[in-house]
């Protein structure tokens, strides 16, 4: 049932890049730079035409008034964690928004995305989480609606908060436990060593894995992990603070999806694209 959704989010080529702007609904100040004004952002990188946009509930009303291929599809964040910031708070959760399934269907969302946390000395909150997933995973069955996990295995909140441990072991174990609990798209950590992503694309057992773009990089280092990962099997990538704190998060999203739609265009090409000298051959 899931199936055409999914056709939706996946488009022609099998692969997806997902923009994720959804990141004011942790309550973390630093969060919010690019994001200020949600509907310019919005509309913003809806002129560039990813594939998906990743939102929370309050913010998918900046949607309305897109039609045709300005219109991304919709992927609805459906849970609410405190656990971002430099210091850990004395009472970690992760908290589902209520009745947010019926929210999904009724803003045409083609997936729900909910965490997956390990962080160190915090078997609560992981708890907390496949609490959340299994509350979801009946409810999305029930509507025909796509779930994605995302398995963040994060650093300690003292070397700046929401860092990847990129520990590839620790990272495969919690992919393969979002499979388990049911995974139709897996949103993975990067690895320390891009190559060997597809190893993580292994152990997902056939779910789609996107890869996260973490923190800001340099661009040519964003530009050539990118090729890298997709050339390790991984279906697509999902970039938030990489793509809307870029001076040009236009030709930042088209050259990321040159690279993820032809993953056999050379990167150069893609550095022309971001850089202005070559324009996107859809524009």
């Amino acid at each position: 049932m899931v199936t055409p959704r999914l056709d939706r989010m996946f488009n022609a080529s099998g692969r997806c890049l997902d923009v994720a702007i959804d990141h004011g609904m942790v309550d973390e100040p630093s969060f919010l730079g690019g994001i200020e004004n949600m509907r310019t952002t919005v509309h913003t990188l809806a002129e560039a035409e990813p594939d998906v946009i990743q939102l929370t509930p309050g913010m998918v009303r900046h949607l309305d008034g897109l039609r045709g291929r300005r219109r991304p599809a919709l992927a609805l964040r459906t849970d609410v964690s405190n656990v971002y910031g430099s210091t850990l708070p004395r009472h970690p959760f992760s908290t589902l928004v209520d009745e947010v399934v019926d929210i999904a269907v009724a803003a045409d969302a083609v997936c729900v995305v909910v965490n997956l946390m390990q962080l160190p000395d915090q078997p609560e909150l992981h708890h907390q989480c496949i609490r959340n997933i299994s509350r979801l995973k009946r409810a999305t069955e029930r509507a025909g609606m796509p779930l994605m996990i995302e398995p963040l295995v994060m650093a300690p909140n003292s070397r700046g908060g929401y860092q990847v441990d990129g520990d590839l072991v620790k990272i495969m174990a919690l992919v393969r436990q979002a499979a388990e609990l049911g995974a139709d798209v897996i949103k993975a950590d990067p690895c320390t060593d891009p190559e060997e992503f597809h190893r993580v694309v292994e152990v997902a057992t056939s779910v789609p894995v996107l890869v996260r773009g973490g923190g800001r990089a340099p661009d040519d280092e964003l530009l050539e992990r990118t090729a890298q990962i997709m050339r390790q099997g991984a279906a697509g990538i999902v970039y938030g603070r990489n793509i809307i704190h870029h001076p040009h998060p236009r030709r930042m999203v088209r050259a990321l999806m040159t690279l993820v739609h032809e993953p056999d265009t050379p990167l150069q090409t893609a550095r022309d694209i971001l850089s202005g000298t070559e324009p996107d051959s859809r524009h």
